[in-house]
């Protein structure tokens, strides 16, 4: 009892020290990553609501979100990460790194995904332990369900995660009790155009599990559930509003909608 005792206090430590090395990392780096140049020139790039499995030299899967680039250094055992959001998987012994900006993981019998944008980036471990390298401090080492993330001002926060709950992996967006506007930020990610809603509208509450193929049908469902409608311009200028304050004009049509499944707390 005295060595688990001992183990669990030590990661603990560990995963505190991690945690302050990473509140530790200026901010400016999130603003530096976002060169279109870079992104368009990379090895590895899918468009907004495209994702993309592939399969490396090594046999590890490399999985691409939506709006993501991805540069390959195969010799050097790197992937790196320029913007949006990956998923990969080392089935061997020989590790892959992931170079994300703020920091580089090392990947080997593991599954990681690495998410960033402008205003975070987020480590989570799906399987197995990693090791990540925050600058230029010691190792922290990371487990089954760790989570850590790094804001564009510089803080940070260790988390944890369920690496089983269905996610964009399973072309599915799946959400329990979220804030409307945090879930209409996420939508947009997989959304080509402009996605605009009222202020308003952030505190409706959403759960439910949507197809992201579909980002049309996730708008009905909303429309049917909530007291919203969705007013299109054209299929890329799309605006919710409270349905009490509706105002049609020459260049906004009512969206037809069927009935959907959209759960309001």
């Amino acid at each position: 009892m005295k060595v688990a005792g001992s183990t669990q206090a030590s990661r603990r430590s560990m995963l505190r020290r991690g945690l302050a090395l990473a509140v530790a990392v200026p901010g400016s780096w999130l603003l530096a990553r976002h060169l279109p140049l870079a992104a368009w020139s990379a090895d590895l790039r899918t468009a907004v609501g495209e994702r993309r499995g592939v399969r490396l030299e090594d046999g590890s899967v490399l999985q691409l979100n939506t709006a993501t680039a991805v540069n390959l250094n195969l010799a050097q055992h790197c992937v790196r990460l320029i913007e949006g959001e990956i998923a990969l998987n080392v089935n061997h012994a020989r590790p892959l790194h992931v170079d994300f900006g703020v920091a580089r993981v090392t990947v080997g019998q593991a599954q990681v995904a690495v998410r960033c944008d402008d205003r975070m980036c987020r480590l989570s471990v799906l399987y197995g332990s990693v090791q990540v390298q925050v600058r230029q401090e010691m190792p922290l080492a990371l487990h089954y369900g760790d989570q850590l993330t790094v804001f564009a001002d510089g803080s940070g926060a260790m988390g944890r995660l369920d690496p089983h709950a269905p996610d964009w992996r399973d072309g599915v967006l799946s959400v329990e009790n979220q804030p409307l506007g945090d879930f209409l930020r996420e939508v947009s990610r997989y959304r080509p155009g402009a996605l605009h809603w009222e202020p308003e509208l952030e505190s409706h509450r959403v759960s439910g599990t949507f197809q992201l193929h579909d980002t049309d049908s996730i708008l009905d469902r909303l429309a049917v559930s909530l007291p919203l409608t969705v007013l299109a311009r054209s299929r890329y200028w799309v605006t919710l509003v409270a349905r009490s304050g509706v105002v049609l004009d020459g260049f906004a049509a009512a969206v037809d909608f069927h009935r959907g499944y959209a759960r309001v707390a």
